[in-house]
């Protein structure tokens, strides 16, 4: 009798619930998390304000939508670039190997033995700071070198089976042999690597913002929020405990997700 996949199905489960949040968070919130508010400041959590309000008389609940929607659409579009190039820079070494092998490879190693916040810090110094785009482009530099590494492994083991050696008799271009034949058998590995990469991204983004050289802090994300909850802990506990939670919630569904896919790729071997 098969086994039901629990890792999946919560995974699945809370990385939905958190994306409408994220959806709802994008397009509405109860009142405008930058306005200060005229109300009581470091308000508990009451049926007005569900989370309380901060020390400008924020509405805590709002500011959260909002700060999910930025790292949660920052972590996305980081995993976008680090996945695409990555799989891209796998693909070309794993199935050719040789020489672009040798050249792809080498520069991938550099990459990762480079600090990876200091080469993210590089490279936001060039594009502009304290932006989505140049947080996304320096994270997306920093997650290629890994999902690279993935994506070649996956290419490389692929290459020389049957209905590959197949393919090429009939014809069939380079092309057409890595998006259509290999690629769709690369998920059950890539899907897992995505999940974990996207976990990383959202910390990694939320370290960035705690630190101060994440988004602006008119653009409110769970990192920076956090970093302005710190000296509120014995004032405002719900501040940090509600940003903190919703974070937390975010990386722990997604891991889940992570592994109910691993665990069915491995069934599925």
């Amino acid at each position: 009798m098969k086994q039901r996949n629990w890792y999946l199905r919560a995974g699945l489960f809370l990385t939905v619930a958190l994306a409408l949040l994220v959806i709802v968070g994008c397009f509405w919130t109860p009142y405008d998390p930058a306005a200060l508010m005229s109300g009581p400041k470091l308000q508990p959590p009451t049926l007005q304000h569900l989370m309380g309000t901060d020390k400008f008389g924020r509405d805590i609940f709002s500011r959260v939508l909002k700060g999910t929607w930025t790292t949660f659409s920052i972590a996305l579009g980081t995993v976008a670039v680090g996945a695409v190039l990555g799989t891209v820079v796998g693909a070309l070494t794993g199935y050719f190997g040789g020489l672009v092998d040798d050249a792809l490879m080498r520069i991938n190693d550099a990459l990762t033995a480079f600090p990876s916040i200091l080469l993210a810090l590089v490279v936001i110094s060039v594009v502009k700071p304290n932006s989505k785009f140049g947080i996304i482009a320096a994270l997306g530099a920093v997650f290629i070198p890994s999902f690279a590494r993935v994506s070649r492994t996956a290419f490389a083991a692929l290459r020389d089976v049957n209905y590959i050696k197949s393919a090429r008799l009939m014809g069939a271009g380079s092309g057409r042999i890595l998006l259509v034949h290999i690629l769709p058998n690369t998920m059950p590995v890539l899907l897992p690597a995505i999940t974990i990469g996207f976990n990383n991204a959202v910390l990694a983004e939320a370290s960035m913002s705690y630190l101060g050289i994440g988004v602006t802090p008119t653009n409110p994300s769970l990192g920076y929020m956090l970093s302005e909850a710190q000296g509120l802990f014995t004032a405002a506990p719900w501040y940090a405990l509600c940003t903190g939670f919703v974070l937390v919630l975010l990386v722990f569904g997604v891991g889940l997700l992570g592994e109910g896919l691993q665990r069915r790729g491995g069934e599925v071997e």
